[in-house]
This record gives structure tokens, C-alpha cells and sequence, in this order.
């Protein structure tokens, strides 16, 4: 463990830097995100935060900087090996399988934390303990009834709820939702937030959303990212109420 990064750090980010060629996207960011605690990461759009979550889930490399999960230097594992240690994420754009079945999606995700690894001689519809485990997931989602539904018959909302699910049921403790509430109504909004809530419940999660009132409304800690910099982090009031902060980012919303 580096000597800068405390134990209870679930995610830390050291002066991390990436460039697309000559263009600078992500310019020394430093963040340290608590074991347990719901963090979300705002900025108007383009300022980098995607970007963030692409380089700390291993689907870009950094350009430089250092990244740790739980005290481990991860910023030059593989994406699965990262997985594997304790990290997942979802997408801005619902990324299932649309022709496998809802109750399909869920166990296959589930395979590698329950210890099935490759196997031509146990089928799946044998094994009791995996097939139980999947549709306890689907009824904490509330998608059991949707159990043999075509994963790409679902309504948006549940969609998005079944991408979560995807995302939790490889046991990891740390969890990146991106923008996990865009496109939806008010209502499957809230049905959202209820969600990610008890899903997440004794994890770590990390968030980008655009929402205020989901942001405000399940954070413990939120950091605002500007043109690829961190210029605030703080708990939802403090942030509210910074002045920086309000002429970058929230100042129209608090009008």
C-alpha cells in the first residue's frame, strides 16, 4: 500500500492525467473516496467525467498519475483484473444482453464471484445454489416477474434496473453508476434512486449524474469536475452553497 493512501480509502486518485494526443482531458485530478460512503461526481458536460470512469475501470489507460482500489495500485491491470479485485461499473448507454432472458443476465453475471469458471459439464439449469442466488437478485430489482421476459422487451426503467443488478452481482464493493437516472420520468426517477439505495447498501459508490435532486438526494460526499479538474469536494450543503462551484456549475440551478 503507498504511504498516501489511507486505509480508508475505497477509491483513490493521484494526480491522474490523460491526454487524447496533444488534448488534455483529465488534468491532475486527486480524489479520495471513503469506504461505504455514496459519492457523486458532477460538471457540465465535457468537463471529463466519463473519462474518469473509463480510466479507474481499465477500459483507458492513464496517461499518468496513479489510481488505487482499497489501497491497491490498479491503473496498469486489465479491466477483468480490476474487476476482480473489487470493482464494477455501468455505462451512460444500457449495455445488456437485449436477446437472452432478464433471469440469463443476471447469472451470468453472477458466474465468476459464485465460483463457476469454465465447465461443458455442469449445466447452469442444474446448479440450485446459482439459479436461487440469480432470482433473489431479481426480486431485490423487482424484476422477478420479468424473470423469462426477453432482456430487450423491457421498459427503459427496467432496463436501466437490470444493467444495476448486472453491474452488483459480481459481488463488488465498489460500484461506478454513470448517469444511472438519464432518460427517465419523474417517477421511474424515484424508482431509481429507492433502487440504488438498497442495492448499494454497505458498498461503495461512485456516481456521475446530472440530476441535482438525485445527486442531492443520495449523497454523503459530491466533487465538482471542471475541464478535467476536481475544483471541490464536500459534503451536499457545503457544495450548495460554494460560490465556485455555483458560477462553474450550479448556478442556474439554484436560482
Amino acid at each position: 500500500m503507498s504511504a498516501t493512501v489511507t486505509i480508508e480509502s475505497a477509491l483513490s486518485l493521484k494526480d491522474l492525467r490523460k491526454s487524447f494526443g496533444p488534448t488534455e482531458i483529465i488534468r491532475g485530478t486527486n480524489l479520495e473516496v471513503k469506504r461505504g460512503e455514496r459519492h457523486a461526481v458532477i460538471g457540465p458536460n465535457g468537463a471529463g467525467k466519463t473519462t474518469l470512469f473509463n480510466l479507474i475501470s481499465g477500459r483507458f489507460p492513464i496517461t499518468s498519475g496513479e489510481i488505487y482500489l482499497n489501497g491497491t495500485r490498479i491503473d496498469e491491470l486489465a479491466p477483468q483484473e480490476i474487476n476482480r479485485r473489487g470493482l464494477s461499473r455501468s455505462f451512460q448507454i444500457t449495455s445488456i444482453f437485449h436477446r437472452m432472458t432478464v433471469f440469463e443476465n443476471i447469472r451470468c453475471a453472477l458466474l465468476w464471484s459464485t465460483g463457476y469458471r469454465y465447465s461443458f459439464w455442469s449445466p447452469l439449469w442444474a446448479q440450485k445454489a446459482l439459479n436461487e442466488q440469480a432470482e433473489r437478485l431479481l426480486d431485490e430489482l423487482n424484476l422477478l416477474e420479468r424473470r423469462d421476459l426477453q432482456a430487450g422487451l423491457l421498459s427503459y426503467a427496467e432496463q436501466r434496473a437490470l444493467e444495476i443488478g448486472i453491474t452488483i452481482a459480481g459481488g463488488a464493493t465498489v460500484i461506478l453508476l454513470d448517469e444511472p437516472t438519464a432518460g427517465m420520468s419523474h417517477s421511474e426517477t424515484e424508482y431509481a434512486v429507492a433502487l440504488i439505495k438498497r442495492v448499494t447498501e454497505g458498498k461503495t459508490l461512485v456516481m456521475v449524474e446530472h440530476d441535482m435532486h438525485v445527486v442531492f438526494g443520495l449523497a454523503d460526499t459530491i466533487s465538482v469536475v471542471v475541464y478535467g479538474e476536481v475544483i471541490a469536494t464536500g459534503k451536499p450543503e457545503e457544495i450548495r452553497a460554494n460560490r465556485a462551484v455555483q458560477e462553474a456549475y450550479l448556478g442556474a440551478l439554484t436560482e
